[in-house]
Formats: structure tokens, sequence, C-alpha cells
């Protein structure tokens, strides 16, 4: 019974091959065209077409699909190339059938046509939302330049950005030189004060010396060592209340000296000169000198007289190729009882010593003090470049305390 069941389904497979296979009991279709050749032709022609067609659209397809690795709905793609391959088959096949009476064929291929086409309009049905929702190309278009003025407006914020980094960076670069030349000059100040203190010491050590030498009565001591060291603070003082903090004009150290003098003398005493810059070292010794020759104006009494005046000046001058050199001069008219010293000139102590020595020593001049016609005229000659600030002050202190000490006999 089972031998007779198998052995009838093999005679069904067999007679449904056979039945696909033989086509001689169908006519070709081109019976159906009369064999006119214009119209085979026609037919043929138009099959070849959209066969050709039809086959060149799923490449096109394909290649999309090899390039593009990113498209997200592929399989909506393969179903449209399968789609249009399968119609394209029809198409060559009915070409064949206008010779060959193939129909058994056409019709499973069209069967597999009509199930792929079905299949891709279902799903394309599912997937209208999806692809209406799709930007349009304006709408993508309108998204791009929204990102590119985005993407400039950053552009412009990151240059700003940039350039006030780069301001910044030269301003902290600017503020560190400046840092840099603050710490240079305090580092210049600290040593131009540790020079100064030393030199300082050494002269007041040697005025306190010279001033207490052959003096018996405290009250003189102190009055003349105590205007000497008056003196060179009133010049330091003038050269610090200058903006600059390191010279001074040479009028404001002699009228800060001789302001006690101007006082009392009034229309009888005059100074006058060029503006000429000072250092305070200078200052100083100028103001050393100019104080002596005050004070022993008025000590000894030779400007009591009501006719009797007092000049003092100053000068610049330099000869070709020569170096510009300050000249000082006091000229003061005598006027005094006989027997009297003549403001000093009839001491050789620490005063006279100090005017021609030690103060045109500081400065790298000489000096001179004379009596003519009765009047006493004081000379300072110095070079200009000596009035500077400079590391040089000190050998001139130290030379010029070696001339106090050796001159009388402390050395």
């Amino acid at each position: 019974m089972v031998q007779a069941d198998i052995g009838s389904a093999i005679g069904l497979e067999s007679a449904a091959v056979q039945t696909l296979l033989d086509f001689g009991e169908y006519m070709p279709h081109g019976m159906c065209l009369l064999w006119e050749p214009w119209l085979l032709i026609l037919w043929a022609g138009s099959d070849l077409l959209i066969f050709l067609a039809y086959f060149a659209i799923p490449l096109a397809l394909f290649k999309v699909l090899r390039q593009r690795k990113d498209l997200k709905h592929r399989g909506l793609v393969l179903l449209f190339a399968s789609f249009i391959l399968l119609c394209g088959l029809t198409h060559a096949v009915s070409i064949l059938t206008l010779w060959w009476p193939a129909y058994p064929a056409q019709g499973l291929l069209k069967l597999a046509t009509a199930l792929v086409s079905a299949t891709t309009a279902v799903v394309l049905f599912k997937l209208v939302p999806v692809l209406v929702a799709i930007p349009s190309r304006r709408e993508l278009e309108h998204v791009n330049g929204r990102l590119l003025e985005e993407v400039a407006a950053h552009e412009e914020t990151l240059d700003v950005l940039r350039q006030a980094r780069d301001e910044l960076e030269v301003l902290v670069e600017k503020r560190t030189a400046e840092l840099r030349d603050v710490n240079a000059k305090l580092a210049v100040t600290a040593r131009e004060a540790v020079h100064r203190s030393h030199n300082m010491i050494a002269v007041v050590s040697s005025m306190a010396r010279q001033s207490a030498r052959g003096v018996s009565d405290v009250t003189d001591f102190v009055s003349t060592f105590t205007g000497r060291l008056n003196a060179l603070a009133s010049a330091t003082q003038t050269v610090m209340q200058e903006p600059s903090g390191a010279s001074a004009d040479l009028g404001s150290v002699v009228r800060a000296q001789l302001e006690p003098v101007l006082l009392s003398f009034g229309d009888r005493m005059t100074v006058s000169g060029p503006e000429v810059k000072t250092g305070s070292e200078a200052a100083q010794q100028i103001s050393l000198a100019l104080h002596e020759l005050a004070t022993n104006a008025q000590k000894y009494g030779s400007a009591d007289g009501e006719d009797a005046r007092i000049r003092v000046s100053w000068s610049v001058r330099g000869e070709d190729g020569a170096q510009n050199r300050l000249r000082l001069r006091w000229e003061e008219d005598l006027c005094h009882e006989p027997g009297m010293p003549v403001n000093g000139t009839g001491r050789t102590g620490f005063g006279t010593r100090l005017l021609t020595q030690i103060v045109p020593s500081m400065l790298q001049g000489e000096a001179s003090r004379t009596v003519e016609g009765g009047k006493l005229i004081y000379e300072l000659d110095v070079p200009l470049s000596a009035l500077a600030e400079g590391e040089s002050q000190a050998e001139n202190v130290q030379l010029a305390t070696r001339l106090t000490a050796q001159g009388f006999g402390l050395a």
C-alpha cells in the first residue's frame, strides 16, 4: 500500500515536470500576431528595452547600497531592486514566448514577481510615516544654514577668546617685565642704601672728630656738629622731594641750605644760576660748603654792615673738546673790625680744609678761597659728571676721609 502511494506521488511529480517542460501542445505567441514582422519587431523590441531598463535600475540601486553603507532602510531598497528585476525578467520571457511557448515558466515567473511586488507594497505602506517624516531638502538646507551660522558665531567667539588670550599674554609679559624692572631697581636701591650708609657714616664720623677737635665747650661742639648734620639732611631732603627722587635742581639745594641766611639778610643776599641737576651726594657736599661759608659769615660778623652783600652764583662752561664744568662762586663783602678774623681766613681748622680740600676731592674738582679788594671769594670748579649719582662716590668719600684724618693727625 505504501509503495503504491510513493509510486503515485512520484508519478504526479513526473507529470508536473512533464507539463512544465512539454510546450508542444501550446502555440507560440507569434501566431497571435499572425507572424507579422513589424508586429514581432515592435513587441520584441519594446520588451527588450523594458528589460534592459529594468535590469539597469537594480544595478544602480545596488551601487548606491554599496557606496552608502549608512542608509537606514536598506531592506526596502533591496525589495524595490528585486521587484524591478523580476519585472524585467517577465518582459525578457515575453520575448521568448513569441517563438517558444514556455507559458508555464512565464506563469511561475509572474507569480514570483507578484509575491515580491505585494511584499514591497506592504512594507512601503508601513514605512510611509517614516518616509514622510524625513526632512525635505529645503528643511535640510535651512538646518544646515543655521548650523553654519552657529559655526560662524562660534568661530567669532573663538577669535575673540584668542585675541583676549593674546592680549592677556602680552599684558602678563609686560607686567612681568615691569616686575623685573622694579625688582632690579629695588636691588639697586638696596645696594645704594648700603653704599650711602657707609659713606654717610664715614663723613659723619670724620666731621664729629674734627668738630670736637680743639673745642672745650660742649655747647659749641653741639652747635657746630648739628649745623653740619643739618646741612647734610637738608640736601638729602631736597633731592628726595623731587619727583624722580634721584636728583634735584641745584638752585633748590642752594636756597634750601641758605634759607635762614636769606631771611636774615633779605635783599643783601642774592642767589642766581641756571638749572643744573645734582644727585644727593653732590648736593650734600655743596650744602656742607655753603653751610660753612654762611656760618662763618654770621659767626665772625663779616656781613653785619648794612652795605655788605653776599652774592652766590653758579654757571656752566665748557671748552671745545673738554668736559662741561660747573663753577660755583661765593662773593662776600667784608665788614670787620681790625684784628677780627675774616670769615675764618685766619683759621686753618676743619672748616678751611672742608672748603678747599674735602669738598673738591669729593666732587673731583678744585676750589679756591681768597680775599681781594675787601671781598671774600670762594670758587668751586667741578665737572658736571661728578654731580650725578654714581658708584665712584665711594672712592671719593674714602679719599676725603683720609685727607681729613691725615691732615689733623687722626690716621
